[in-house]
């Protein structure tokens, strides 16, 4: 027997847990909630470290996805600094790393990603960094200060690397950053975007270089500089590496649920997991899109949160299939923004909407018999919402 019962246990303390306990409650849910997350924090936005929380014109607070007092407002029960360290979804039990036994009725399992670390010579060095948590936001700021460091090399050219490049160039630091694309951004809004995404960094005075390797770091202690292929070497004081994110699936191997082929727990359209009573969303979560007309599994804060309100109105016993249209969105300091509807593996061509050399402009993606697969704006430029509608269509 376990030590206690909950009739929906939310397991992870990012925003895929905190919108499905605000939906359990919204949709009238009057069963025991309990929200089991590792973190120190509350459920919090994650955007905020790389960019208004690393600048300082943000709080922890502020980050908050539900306000402090919510959680005993809502008769929530919130279990920060806790992990599950087993689930059984044959018996309803999961085990808390407090030893703690409890059973449950229905369970969600969004436990998120973990960065991909780089597998180089050299990692060990003090100096190393990567931007996934406040936590991490706070580290990187207290050893840039304490190392007076005045460049800084970023690793990868994804929103993550060049979203923390406008803003350590916004604090006054030196940036370059080093990707294996040619163009930033490149891989998912393709080369057009990416060149305006690169003109804009460098504007600013970012370097930024595509085509590159990193093969390394040297220092004494900490790193100094940064090996390249080919033999090249680029003097840093601290490096922040964006190379990615693998989705935490150890507990949800561990409890026996299946694994999909793009490294995700494997849902079908309305999210439910393989396990009777077992939903996924949020970072882990491969589902059969019926969108897309194949699995998918995409990380984005947004999508976190929808997948979890949908999964909530399913452990409530809704029956409908996850159908929104993916949306996310990026800023760079205050020099440019980015929004992006659709989840586009590849296209066939691209129609311009605007100059992308001057001024706001849009993207529209479309496939080989020319339908359209997702949408870009840049700095409000091109009709979202009517891609929105052409999407859903």
């Amino acid at each position: 027997m376990p030590d206690r019962h909950v009739d929906h246990l939310l397991i992870g303390g990012g925003i895929a847990c905190a919108t499905a306990a605000a939906t359990l409650r919204k949709e009238g849910a009057g069963g025991s909630v309990m929200l089991v997350g590792r973190e120190l924090d509350a459920p919090y936005h994650r955007p905020p470290a790389t960019k208004g929380y690393l600048l300082g014109a943000t709080t922890r607070e502020d980050a908050l996805v539900h306000p402090q007092g919510w959680w005993a407002a809502n008769d929530v029960e919130l279990r920060t600094r806790t992990s599950v360290s087993a689930l059984d979804p044959v018996a309803g039990v999961a085990t808390l790393s407090t030893k703690e036994t409890v059973g449950f009725t229905t369970a969600l399992v969004a436990t998120g990603a973990m960065v991909r670390r780089l597998a180089v010579p050299g990692t060990e060095l003090d100096g190393l960094h990567y931007v996934r948590t406040l936590g991490n936001a706070d580290l990187v700021k207290r050893d840039l200060e304490e190392a007076r460091a005045r460049h800084v090399v970023l690793v990868g050219g994804s929103y993550v690397g060049c979203e923390l490049a406008a803003s350590l160039t916004t604090l006054g630091l030196r940036c370059t950053v080093l990707m294996q694309e040619e163009e930033p951004m490149e891989r998912g809004l393709g080369t057009t975007a990416g060149r305006r995404v690169r003109e804009v960094l460098e504007a600013h005075g970012v370097t930024v270089r595509g085509g590159v390797d990193v093969e390394g770091f040297t220092g004494d202690g900490r790193i100094e500089r940064v090996l390249l292929a080919g033999g090249e070497q680029l003097l840093a004081d601290a490096v922040v590496a964006g190379v990615g994110a693998v989705p935490d699936v150890l507990l949800a191997r561990k409890a026996g649920l299946a694994i999909g082929a793009l490294g995700g727990v494997e849902c079908d359209a309305m999210l439910r997991s393989s396990a009777l009573g077992v939903w996924a969303a949020g970072d882990i979560c491969e589902y059969q899109s019926l969108l897309h007309g194949r699995r998918v599994r995409i990380e984005h804060e947004e999508v976190a949160a929808a997948q979890g309100a949908h999964a909530a109105r399913a452990m409530l016993g809704a029956t409908g299939a996850y159908a929104e249209i993916p949306f996310f969105w990026s800023e760079l300091a205050d020099w440019m923004s980015v929004e992006y509807v659709g989840a586009a593996g590849d296209w066939a061509r691209e129609e311009l909407d605007g100059d992308p050399r001057s001024g706001p402009f849009g993207v529209r993606y479309l496939d080989t018999d020319g339908v359209l697969v997702a949408a870009l704006s840049v700095d409000g430029g091109g009709d979202l919402e009517a891609a929105r509608a052409e999407l859903a269509a």
